[in-house]
């Protein structure tokens, strides 16, 4: 793994918009190696946005954006994907290639790398599928042919394809029944411990947050308001805080002093 004083995602005083609309104002957001970060948020807040601004899909209309202390709103395509090698994203329902079979789909990354061979990728495929549980014979089957829970630990052993050390999550437990969503998100925290993985997730369910271990930043009136612990960042005395938090249960969970 790479050694760095720099931090993993640095975003500073980013403006999104969406036509005359805008999502984010002087947002700044910074994420540390080994973190695992939920972005919670009200519906609309931009939590999404963000998660592809981080992965270069979207350019917001202004600020800064250093992943692993690379500038990539200004970065050649070499360059920009020499950083997106450095991150796996795991998207809401797996967004899995449907005519590729569940071995193609894993090694679809690997052969965007063009430089090994089919000897080394299937190797690959075979580690990832047995990091996410699944046994060979699984490799074969198309996605239709997947359960949901199936789905996602697939499009989780994709996402960890390029030993990614950036782990980006959107919904990750979205569609699962409640005890595959609890061992979904066991794994995660499995392979995010045993790989020294950094992580962002967006996500409404607190189970998973719990589960996961995470600190929350919280995401309205198009910034980030805090970040912390959870019941810390639940406590802070916020209006908009308070709206998201107290419907739940979680509002002055903990006095902060």
């Amino acid at each position: 793994m790479r050694q760095t004083a720099d931090p993993i995602i640095d975003m500073r005083d980013i403006w999104s918009l969406y036509r005359d609309v805008v999502i984010h104002k002087n947002l700044d957001f910074r994420v540390e190696r080994g973190e695992v970060i939920a972005l919670v948020g009200g519906s609309g807040s931009g939590k999404t946005t963000l998660l592809r601004e981080i992965l270069g899909l979207l350019k917001p209309a202004k600020g800064s954006i250093r992943l692993f202390g690379h500038e990539i709103g200004n970065a050649n395509s070499a360059a920009l994907a020499a950083v997106r090698n450095r991150l796996g994203m795991l998207f809401q329902q797996g967004a899995l290639f449907s005519a590729l079979s569940v071995y193609d789909n894993i090694a679809f990354p690997l052969r965007e790398l063009r430089f090994m061979d089919e000897a080394w990728i299937a190797d690959i495929v075979r580690l990832k599928l047995a990091m996410v549980g699944l046994e060979e014979k699984h490799a074969y089957l198309m996605p239709a042919e997947l359960s949901g829970g199936m789905i996602k630990r697939v499009a989780l052993a994709r996402a960890l394809a390029v030993e990614p050390e950036l782990l980006l999550l959107d919904e990750p437990t979205a569609g699962l029944d409640p005890a595959r969503s609890k061992s979904f998100v066991a794994l995660i925290r499995e392979l995010q411990q045993s790989l020294g993985l950094t992580v962002v997730l967006v996500t409404h369910d607190f189970d998973t947050i719990e589960g996961l271990q995470s600190e929350v930043a919280v995401l309205a009136e198009q910034q980030i308001l805090a970040k912390g612990a959870l019941t810390e960042v639940a406590a802070l005395p916020h209006p908009a805080i308070r709206a998201f938090f107290e419907p739940m249960g979680l509002y002055g969970a903990k006095s902060v002093t």
